[in-house]
């Protein structure tokens, strides 16, 4: 029970820690945002590690979780050190890519571990996450964006973020729709859906798409992103 108690109180101050967040990056920006976004990552990964002091029995899923969460700090990291180091801005991007993508790898992994698949569910979970991810790339020009020499990336990255979302909704419907898995895919959509408001705003080639607006958008659904998946632990069996 308290357990439960200490998960709570973690996810509490998580949402606002991302409120006070969305505040300091709109208003301030620069060292203030970096730094009140990673206290704000370092929440979701706290909320993820309270929920595993609940479950460890299923020691295996929560240590991927977790390792998926903490790559995601470093992606958030690297992300905003691309709008402090202009200069470098390219290299920034590209290692938050790939540290997301780890990230994601790590969560599928979680999902694998624990999910009751068969060569059936793979395979759908597989052609659904290259259909998304080439969809993606298609859309750019429809979209007016310009991937440019990150075309390859954003595919790769597309397809693993993907395969977070379309694993984790087969496993909801094999297992009957159990909570942790619904939660799963609840986080994973979101998950995608900040993504895609990010890359408006990194790669629109008419018009500069890196709004306020925007910002606490694609936050605003990236941390509720991440505090769901982090919840996931908590409901897992």
């Amino acid at each position: 029970m308290a357990g439960t108690h200490y998960y709570v109180i973690a996810l509490t101050a998580g949402i606002i820690l991302t409120f006070v967040f969305l505040i300091l990056r709109v208003k301030k920006g620069g060292f203030f945002g970096l730094f009140s976004k990673t206290v704000a990552s370092v929440a979701f990964i706290v909320t993820a590690i309270t929920a595993a002091n609940e479950k460890r029995a299923i020691l295996e899923f929560s240590l991927f979780m977790i390792l998926g969460f903490m790559f995601g700090m470093l992606g958030d990291i690297w992300l905003d050190l691309k709008w402090i180091y202009v200069e470098e801005k390219d290299y920034f991007l590209y290692a938050g890519f790939i540290s997301f993508l780890v990230g994601h790898i790590f969560f599928v992994s979680a999902i694998v571990h624990n999910s009751p698949w068969t060569v059936q569910s793979v395979i759908i979970a597989v052609a659904g996450a290259v259909a998304i991810a080439t969809i993606a790339v298609l859309l750019e020009k429809p979209m007016k964006l310009e991937y440019g020499k990150f075309k390859p990336i954003v595919f790769l990255y597309s397809t693993t973020l993907s395969l977070t979302l379309t694993s984790s909704a087969v496993t909801a419907f094999i297992t009957g729709f159990e909570t942790a898995w619904v939660v799963m895919t609840i986080g994973a959509a979101l998950f995608l859906f900040s993504d895609l408001v990010l890359s408006g705003m990194y790669f629109a080639k008419e018009q500069n798409k890196n709004t306020p607006v925007n910002v606490v958008i694609n936050h605003t659904l990236y941390y509720a992103a991440q505090f769901i998946l982090a919840s996931a632990i908590h409901f897992v069996k």
